[in-house]
C-alpha cells in the first residue's frame, strides 16, 4: 500500500501548491475551475482564507492517506476513507462559498 499512500501524497502536496499560490497571489484567487475569481474587497484576506482552506484540505487528505499504510489489499476499510475525502470535498465547497460571501463586493 506503499504506492497508495505516495499517490495519495502528491494529490496532498498538489493540495499544498494550490494554498502556497492562492496565498502569494495579488489578483483573487479563484476556487472552482472555470469560473472566474469574484470581486472581492479584501484580497490578501480572501486570498489567506482560500490558502487556509487549501492547507487544511492537504492535511486531512495527508492524514487519511496515512491510514492507507496500515490497510491490506482490498480491505473494506477504503469505504469508509473514499467517504472521508467526498465529505471534504463538499466541506471544502461549503466554506469556500461561505468565504466568497464575506469578501464579496
Amino acid at each position: 500500500m506503499v504506492i497508495g499512500f505516495i499517490i495519495w501524497s502528491i494529490v496532498a502536496a498538489v493540495f499544498l501548491g494550490i494554498g502556497i499560490s492562492c496565498r502569494k497571489s495579488t489578483k483573487a484567487a479563484g476556487f472552482f475551475t472555470f469560473v472566474k475569481p469574484p470581486m472581492v474587497e479584501d484580497v490578501e484576506h480572501y486570498n489567506n482564507a482560500v490558502s487556509i482552506l487549501w492547507f487544511a484540505a492537504a492535511g486531512v487528505l495527508e492524514i487519511a492517506g496515512i491510514l492507507i499504510l496500515f490497510l491490506k489489499q482490498n480491505s473494506p476499510l477504503f469505504i469508509p476513507i473514499i467517504f472521508v475525502v467526498i465529505i471534504l470535498l463538499i466541506v471544502m465547497m461549503i466554506v469556500y462559498l461561505k468565504i466568497e460571501a464575506k469578501y464579496r463586493r
